[in-house]
């Protein structure tokens, strides 16, 4: 799995890659299948003092790219919900992939007997 945290406007300080780490934990036990994950931790400048600080991931998995994003005035809280809401992505992402939405032939020919 690749791993890249990078940061706009702020710097990342070890501290902040090991809370990022410690939650992606979560994720990857869930979902093994991992290739790729980008972390863009941001400070806005601009916007309000509620929604300034921003965090945003993209996770390649195979045959699939799942992104999600999210602020909050608490760059570890926006973490928080944004793991939480990641780790919702790829459970759903997870099952799609595990449920086939049809029967097979051989259980069709058990059934006929």
């Amino acid at each position: 799995m690749n791993l890249t945290i990078s940061g706009h406007h702020l710097e990342v300080t070890p501290a902040l890659r090991e809370y990022v780490l410690t939650k992606l934990d979560r994720v990857t036990r869930h979902f093994d299948q991992v290739v790729d994950v980008n972390v863009l931790l941001t400070v806005e400048r601009m916007k309000e003092k509620e929604r300034r600080q921003r965090a945003e991931v993209t996770l390649h998995v195979k045959g699939r790219d799942i992104f999600c994003e999210q602020s909050h005035e608490d760059l570890y809280a926006a973490i928080d919900q944004l793991m939480d809401k990641l780790d919702r992505q790829v459970v759903r992402h997870k099952d799609r992939m595990q449920d086939h939405h049809h029967v097979s032939a051989k259980r069709l020919d058990a059934g006929a007997n």
